[in-house]
């Protein structure tokens, strides 16, 4: 299994300033989680894989939405569960409406010999910077700073 993930930060100039595309993940362990469990759209890089082409990849994978413009790199956070995360920003706009992510199958209940699919994003949302930082995982907070000292905007 990788150790490395890519993705990418999409982000757009609000009615209400700053706001970044962040996902929630689907399946029944985050089913009733909000704060502190959605996500820069993210996934496991292949063996010699481009990591920005990973990125993109995996911005479609999970949301059907593309990023055109160019990448505008956040660096990269080790994450407490041991993975490193690599982040682009890239200015764009999508419809969280029209989200179409890729699935995934798991034995639900656990124990029941039964496998059910589940999205792995069940939902996707702009939220301004001080919503961001409460719903997005501890350890992608950074991301969203260094977004800020980028592009020289307030908080």
């Amino acid at each position: 299994m990788s150790r490395t993930s890519a993705g990418i930060l999409l982000y757009r100039l609000g009615t209400e300033g700053l706001e970044v595309l962040l996902v929630h993940p689907g399946g029944p362990f985050w089913d009733h989680k909000d704060l502190g469990s959605w996500s820069v759209p993210k996934g496991e890089v292949a063996d010699g894989e481009d990591l920005v082409t990973a990125a993109r990849r995996e911005l479609y994978e999970e949301t059907g939405f593309r990023a055109e413009g160019p990448p505008l790199p956040l660096g990269h956070r080790r994450q407490p569960g041991g993975k490193v995360v690599h982040v682009w920003a890239v200015a764009g706009d999508a419809d969280p409406t029209h989200l179409r992510s890729n699935t995934f199958r798991m034995e639900w209940p656990p124990g029941s010999g039964r496998l059910q699919e589940f999205p792995e994003v069940d939902r996707a949302a702009w939220l301004t910077l001080p919503v961001a930082r409460q719903r997005i995982l501890p350890g992608q907070v950074d991301f969203l700073d260094t977004l800020v000292t980028h592009l020289g905007t307030g908080r």
